[in-house]
């Protein structure tokens, strides 16, 4: 039962960071990198807060908080505000290759901090849909452009987002899901506190629409949809969960078609396919049964590989 849920947190995770996108797209056309990124981490936090508050869930553990400031200040913090830059200067199809390096830099770092280890059907699913997102990437750029300065910032936004994860895989060995990402969505917020300005600037202008598309990504993407990951995080290997955002490209695809009524070519299906089929290779494999919990009580985390 663990085990399902995990998968349909996982699902959820994706979806919501799928749909991402597409109100990324619209709000970014009224709200500056920065400022998106702050009024997206501002909403998450009430909606955040609000749950702790009606779960009773008090403060992380001590042995929580390096993770969670680190993942807070590169993931919730620079990695978006970096990644909303980059996809200003540089296509989408040249963001989409070049950030999804992002779950390969996970297993690499998972396999050698973290003592998870290289397992080869992982890997084989990492690389199988990281050909995928290329492809994707190659499909979607057409005669779209590409700054040096522009790549550079996905660039460094999948080295944070990776570091992140990383570093949260820590702090869910002390904490509940929850709790940890509730505050590591704070710490982000305080990192982007110097937008404040800019955000209440850029809202006084936007159209109603781009703000609430604002207020999606903070509630839903990033309130919800972090949690959600957190807890399946908690419940597997920081590089099986890397390698299931790759189903992220596949729905995106899907999501554009249905709502924007952008058609894909034959090729980007074939790369949202490579995907899928990637993140199904990674999933698979012999599962560890779940320990007993232990008489006093305590809760143990457990993983499910």
């Amino acid at each position: 039962m663990t085990d399902r849920r995990s998968l349909l947190a996982a699902a959820v995770t994706v979806l919501l960071w799928a749909s991402a996108f597409v109100a990324i797209r619209s709000a970014g056309a009224y709200y500056s990198p920065g400022a998106l990124a702050l009024g997206r981490l501002l909403a998450g936090s009430v909606v955040l807060v609000l749950l702790l508050v009606v779960r009773r869930e008090g403060w992380p553990p001590q042995g929580a908080w390096p993770g969670i400031v680190v993942s807070g200040v590169l993931w919730f913090g620079a990695y978006m505000v970096l990644l909303n830059w980059g996809e200003q200067e540089v296509d989408a199809g040249t963001a989409a290759m070049v950030v999804n390096v992002g779950p390969v830099l996970i297993a690499l770092l998972s396999g050698w901090l973290l003592r998870e280890g290289f397992k080869p059907r992982v890997l084989a699913g990492i690389a199988v849909s990281f050909v995928g997102a290329v492809v994707v990437g190659l499909s979607m750029s057409g005669e779209g452009h590409a700054s040096v300065l522009g790549v550079l910032m996905c660039v460094v936004a999948a080295i944070g987002y990776a570091i992140g994860v990383v570093a949260q895989k820590t702090a869910l060995r002390h904490g509940n899901a929850l709790p940890v990402t509730t505050f590591g969505c704070l710490v982000g917020t305080v990192a982007c506190l110097p937008f404040a300005g800019r955000l209440v600037s850029e809202a006084s202008a936007a159209p109603l629409s781009a703000t609430l598309n604002v207020l999606y990504l903070g509630v839903f993407p990033t309130g919800v949809a972090f949690t959600t990951w957190a807890y399946a995080l908690a419940r597997t290997s920081a590089s099986q969960m890397g390698a299931t955002t790759y189903a992220v490209p596949a729905l995106v695809i899907a999501m554009s078609w249905l709502l924007l009524s952008e058609v894909p070519g034959w090729l980007t299906f074939v790369g949202g396919a490579l995907c899928l089929a990637g993140v199904a290779v990674s999933r698979t494999g012999r599962r560890t049964p779940l320990p007993a919990v232990p008489r006093s009580g305590k809760p143990h985390m457990t993983r499910v590989e």
